[in-house]
């Protein structure tokens, strides 16, 4: 890695520490491996958060993996929902594993050749946490067949 990738990496990292402090967020640093882990409790699901740097590629990656397990049964269904969700979002996807059932939430930003402030990371921290509290829900329910996979498509095309 060049130095200069890693001097970058480092002022995003020091920048990150910074907002969520400035957040009053407790978070576990892992420095050697640019990572940072919180959790946020949200209106139903706590949301386990994980934000990687990856000074090779100069990318910031948030994710969270949704505390859920889907069973083989329902996987289809929430497959579904998971696409028809994902047409919808602006920014971040959720990606599930339709082979064993997980399922977790991403959004990355790049900060090649550039300089990431305090109000992006900021920004994805927080469309993150909306996004997946507003959604979490629901494939839980899916996947717990007190949910129909047409009653999420209604709610989501409704206009």
């Amino acid at each position: 890695m060049s130095t200069e990738n890693e001097a970058g990496t480092r002022d995003v990292y020091e920048t990150l520490c910074a907002m969520l402090d400035k957040l009053n967020y407790h978070y576990e640093k892992d420095e050697d491996n640019w990572k940072i882990r919180c959790t946020v409790r949200g209106e139903d699901l706590p949301m386990n958060v994980r934000i990687q740097l990856r000074p090779e590629t100069q990318v910031v990656s948030l994710y969270s993996d949704i505390p859920i397990h889907i069973p083989a049964e329902k996987r289809a269904d929430v497959a579904l929902a998971v696409s028809a969700v994902n047409w919808i979002l602006v920014d971040g996807s959720f990606d599930f594993d339709v082979i064993d059932g997980d399922l977790l939430f991403r959004m990355t930003a790049s900060y090649r050749d550039s300089m990431i402030g305090e109000e992006l990371l900021e920004y994805m921290l927080f469309v993150s946490l909306k996004t997946i509290d507003e959604f979490n829900d629901k494939f839980m329910l899916i996947a717990m067949d007190k949910m129909s996979l047409e009653s999420l498509l209604d709610s989501l095309y409704k206009n």
